[in-house]
């Protein structure tokens, strides 16, 4: 039979007294969004697919790189050049016949995120942008859905359970990120990622199974060098009194101050046609709405925000190249 009786594909963790059928079953109801189809979700995507979790939506806009495969290790030499979410996608079908896997070939954006969002029980950010992660908290908060987000650099990284009742990842992380490193500028080994996404993948059948202690409130660390982890709940972190959202380039107005950071050297083309270049320290009050500051990956625009809401009067948005 196609895809395998499922009593005996399943027969290994339905015996834990955690999962049953019971639980077997809740995990086929699942529905559960991937943001992320590289090297993180390489391990949770497998992992999800093969617990039998009955939908899943990957989401990737980039395809496959050579430079990726050391730690991408769900693609192949040959898949090269093709689109990262649909062969991600087509691994996991080929896994597990008897769940549906939706692949979506797009960034995620501060327009698309929310309707991304709604119908999912359960969010994995496996994106390697910290805009992007900020966008999925600030989301998964406001609609109580539990998000299992990670980060990985060189050879350390965190997974930690956020949001779906426990604090967002702006409780945990308030300040702006020290670097705006990323793997393909600081590197990173692929064991590292190997570690991190699959307890990524176990803090989500964790959730989705309702088994106590809930990974949602805790934060785990890996230092792959020392073979050390360490971690602590975060249950009592409170959310941080002043915020700066990101948000899409279509959303900003006539009656925004549109600032671009950015020189016309590193971005030709401005991310708003209302957007004005300025440095912050040119930036004052002009009876503006809000105050719209815009970079490549949110980074700067974020630092520079937290410098200027001490003197801004109103409301001061994010907007990144990376996540629009």
């Amino acid at each position: 039979m196609a895809g395998g009786d499922a009593m005996s594909r399943y027969a290994r963790q339905t015996i834990l007294p955690q999962v049953g059928e019971t639980g077997q079953q809740r995990l086929a109801r699942a529905r559960v969004l991937v943001v992320g189809a590289g090297g993180l979700a390489a391990y949770a995507l497998p992992l999800l697919a093969g617990a039998g979790v009955g939908h899943v939506t990957v989401v990737d806009d980039d395809t496959v790189f050579l430079s990726n495969l050391h730690r991408q290790t769900l693609f192949t030499e040959g898949d090269c050049g093709k689109a990262k979410a649909e062969v991600a996608a087509n691994r996991c079908r080929a896994l597990n016949a008897q769940i549906t896997v939706e692949a979506r070939c797009c960034r995620v954006t501060p327009a698309n995120a929310p309707g991304m969002i709604a119908p999912v029980d359960l969010v994995l950010d496996c994106a390697d942008s910290y805009a992007v992660s900020y966008l999925l908290s600030d989301l998964c908060l406001a609609r109580g859905t539990p998000l299992i987000s990670a980060s990985v650099l060189g050879l350390g990284g965190y997974v930690g359970g956020f949001c779906g009742g426990a604090p967002s990842l702006r409780a945990v992380f308030p300040d702006a990120p020290d670097s705006g490193a990323s793997c393909a500028s600081a590197g990173v080994l692929g064991p590292v990622v190997g570690v991190i996404g699959a307890m990524q993948a176990q803090m989500a059948l964790s959730v989705l199974l309702g088994l106590s202690p809930t990974p949602l409130g805790q934060l785990v660390n890996l230092d792959a060098q020392t073979l050390a982890t360490s971690g602590f709940r975060f249950d009592a972190a409170s959310e941080p009194a002043t915020g700066f959202a990101f948000v899409a380039a279509s959303d900003l107005t006539a009656d925004d101050l549109i600032v671009e950071l950015r020189g016309p050297d590193e971005a030709p083309v401005l991310l708003h046609p209302a957007a004005r270049r300025l440095n912050p320290d040119q930036i004052t009050d002009t009876g503006a709405r809000r105050l719209a500051l815009c970079c490549g990956t949110g980074l700067r625009a974020w630092r520079a925000a937290e410098t200027l809401h001490r003197t801004w009067p109103g409301e001061i948005v994010l907007v990144s190249a990376s996540a629009c």
